[in-house]
C-alpha cells in the first residue's frame, strides 16, 4: 500500500519530468493549483475523482489488487 507522502511525491516527480508546473498540471485536469500543492505535500483532502483525473493526466495507471478479485492475468 502507498502512503500519502509516497503518492505525493511519485506526481511531484512525474509532473516535473513532463515539465508541467503546478499551474499547468492544474489546468491541464480541470482543478485548483492549490489541489496539486496540497496533494503533493501529502494530503489527503483531494477527492478519489480528483485524483485519478490527475494521475490520467499524468499517464500514472492504477492497478487494484484483491483477494476477491480474479487475476485476469493468468
Amino acid at each position: 500500500m502507498i502512503s500519502q507522502p509516497s503518492l505525493g511525491k511519485t506526481i511531484r516527480e512525474h509532473r516535473k519530468k513532463s515539465g508541467l508546473s503546478q499551474q499547468a498540471l492544474a489546468e491541464m485536469v480541470g482543478v485548483g493549483k492549490t489541489v496539486i500543492y496540497d496533494l503533493e505535500k501529502g494530503k489527503d483532502t483531494v477527492k478519489l475523482s480528483t485524483l485519478l483525473r490527475i494521475l490520467q493526466g499524468l499517464n500514472i495507471s492504477v492497478r487494484l489488487e484483491s483477494p476477491f478479485i480474479k487475476n485476469t492475468n493468468e
